[in-house]
């Protein structure tokens, strides 16, 4: 098992991708903590399945969009496992709307918990991780945040802000043996895309080479290697798992 002994922090993984990841990773060996905001249920759920693989796991309540919130589940985190080897931020909402119809709430509140959400977990993660001098990070974008997205201004802004930020972290931590590469998918099997009409959804199928969407275990196949050992001299890039989509 490749992350043996390791211990990681999945944001936003009561469900979805958040959820492959997190149990892909422990599959790998690594204990896990997962945030989540909404479901306690479904939280509850994936910690039991990590259990099952025979690793330690454990939910945090709250969202990333406040910053007392993050301040405290990484606190309660580091209450729990000896140390935080592994930061995947994935928690992420959508408020589609074309721009005409757009409101400033809806604008804001995306940005607020796409961007600068990450933004307030990487800054929790940096102190401790350049103390232990080793870390790995992985910040989940989208194929919106590299070319844009119809109905998607305030989603394609947070995701594309994502990149900058996660580039800017991975130079400045470089030095201590921390990486930081984004994962960019594109249209994955999940409950952000279950809200997509049949006539929609044959469009973008129809700009995917492969034909199919995708499947989240394949994101988070990608985000396992990209925390372990055989990814140490990269650092800084962006990885999209989108079947080819043209863009």
């Amino acid at each position: 098992m490749k992350l043996q002994d390791r211990c990681a922090l999945v944001t936003g993984a009561s469900r979805g991708i958040g959820r492959a990841i997190a149990l892909e990773l422990a599959m790998q060996g690594a204990d896990i903590g997962i945030s989540y905001q909404n479901s306690q249920a479904e939280a509850e759920k994936v910690c039991q399945e990590i259990e099952k693989l025979g690793r330690k796991a454990m939910a945090f309540c709250g969202s990333v969009a406040k910053e007392g919130d993050v301040q405290a589940m990484f606190t309660s985190f580091f209450e729990a496992y000896p140390q935080l080897d592994i930061l995947v931020c994935n928690a992420g909402i959508t408020r589609d709307a074309p721009f005409g119809r757009m409101t400033s709430d809806n604008f804001q509140e995306v940005i607020q918990t796409n961007l600068v959400g990450t933004f307030y977990c990487l800054r929790e993660a940096s102190r401790p991780m350049l103390r232990q001098k080793y870390g790995r990070v992985v910040t989940i974008s989208s194929t919106a945040g590299l070319a844009g997205n119809v109905g998607q201004a305030n989603y394609s802004a947070s995701k594309a802000g994502i990149i900058g930020l996660t580039k800017s972290f991975a130079l400045e931590h470089a030095r201590r043996d921390i990486t930081a590469n984004i994962v960019s998918p594109g249209l994955i099997e999940s409950s952000m895309s279950e809200g997509l009409s049949e006539k929609n959804k044959e469009k973008i199928l129809s700009m995917i080479p492969k034909r199919r969407l995708g499947l989240a275990e394949e994101v988070a196949n990608m985000v396992s290697f990209l925390v372990s050992e055989d990814s140490g001299y990269i650092t800084g890039q962006i990885f999209s798992i989108d079947g080819g989509l043209k863009t």
